[in-house]
């Protein structure tokens, strides 16, 4: 086949005739050729070889090596053990310069940068579990990045491959953002954070947050995240069933750190959700009751504490949270609306940010016809930066 390819190049393949070796010989997504085709000609000469070809791909052990180990050698910069947030940047620029799905972003260079972030943002926060930022080949096997990675040659509508590379999710995403990010400087401080979701968390919690307990921020704004810390905390707060979320939110009601949540630490918590109740006039619930309903879902090993591996063994873990910092979605639960549920049945596939994203795209959606009727305009935000659906 290597030789099939090259008899009608003899002095070599260009970058854009590369892709089928990547694709057919070496049986890798497509957008992975720059990448590859970089790696077999680190000195930038424009040109790969048979010879080189064969150096790099069959005498350099690549042929022998599982579909992981190579997407990560080829990935991973010289001499560097890990993956970094950086290495993933050009093989997201390819995806967007050639695949259908992203074609309308063509000539938004500005939602182009954002979406390529957005995507890193969420594989490092799923699979990146020691949260270093240093992605070890360990990680990457243990993850579902490939699995999503080859899906995307076969598959036109980029929105049909949930993890990660959906436009739809990055775009409830950045629009969750923006609505919050009243000036947009592309900051977030409390301020912001305490309305989202209707003013859904309790102060004591965005407090929490921006003491940066569960996350060091990326922001080198004193008292604001950045864009990558808000995803992070979106990805945690509308998917609490996540591992990477479950720890995030035992870190912030963990108060002294210790590895055990005590009935202080959560009495401590839902002493504002209980206030604000009484504020809407809602009947209140005692805390004895609560803490009952907790230990009953949770089944802890111990009655008197609850640890991070007691919540990883519940399905019911994500309920705890939301009894004792969002009040919204505590009273969802108590009421257990039965369209969520089917719909939760029906699709037993869909995690719960699946399916946040899913409504969150529609209401989106409704909210641009709806400005575009009373505008009799398609511009729909006072910015330059307009989203595409």
């Amino acid at each position: 086949m290597v030789d099939q390819v090259f008899s009608n190049y003899i002095d070599g393949l260009r970058v854009d005739e590369f892709k089928s070796i990547t694709k057919e010989v070496c049986k890798l997504p497509s957008f992975l050729s720059p990448a590859l085709f970089r790696k077999i000609d680190p000195n930038c000469t424009g040109i790969v070889t048979r010879d080189a070809f064969i150096k790099y791909w069959i005498d350099g052990n690549m042929l022998t090596m599982d579909t992981t180990s190579q997407i990560y050698n080829i990935l991973r910069q010289q001499g560097c053990k890990y993956l970094k947030q950086v290495d993933f940047k050009p093989v997201l620029d390819e995806l967007l310069a050639t695949h259908p799905g992203l074609e309308f972003l063509r000539t938004s260079s500005e939602f182009q940068e954002r979406y390529a972030e957005t995507v890193i943002y969420r594989i490092f926060y799923y699979i990146n579990r020691s949260g270093t930022g240093c992605l070890t080949l360990r990680e990457l096997k243990r993850g579902n990045l490939i699995a999503a990675m080859q899906q995307i040659d076969e598959e036109d509508d980029i929105n049909k491959i949930i993890r990660y590379f959906s436009y739809e999710h990055f775009y409830v995403i950045y629009c969750r953002f923006w609505e919050l990010d009243g000036d947009h400087d592309c900051f977030i401080d409390k301020d912001n954070l305490i309305k989202y979701g209707n003013n859904a968390l309790t102060y004591r919690i965005v407090d929490r947050i921006f003491s940066q307990v569960p996350r060091k921020f990326t922001s080198k704004v004193e008292g604001k995240m950045s864009y990558e810390d808000f995803v992070y905390f979106i990805l945690s707060e509308e998917d609490k069933s996540s591992m990477p979320s479950l720890e995030y939110w035992f870190k912030c009601i963990d108060l002294d750190g210790n590895g055990l949540i005590t009935p202080n630490e959560m009495q401590f918590f839902f002493e504002e959700q209980l206030h604000r109740m009484e504020c809407i006039t809602q009947e209140p619930v005692l805390f004895n009751d609560i803490l009952c309903q907790i230990i009953d879902m949770i089944g802890p090993e111990k009655e008197n504490c609850i640890t991070l591996q007691d919540l990883k063994g519940s399905k019911l873990s994500g309920n705890v949270f939301n009894i004792l910092f969002n009040l919204n979605k505590f009273m969802a639960f108590e009421t257990r609306d039965p369209f969520l549920i089917r719909q939760e049945r029906e699709d037993p596939n869909l995690t719960e940010w699946d399916r946040f994203a899913q409504r969150e795209y529609v209401r989106l959606s409704m909210e641009e016809d709806v400005e575009e009727v009373s505008n009799g305009s398609a511009d729909v935000w006072d910015e330059p930066l307009e989203p595409q659906f």
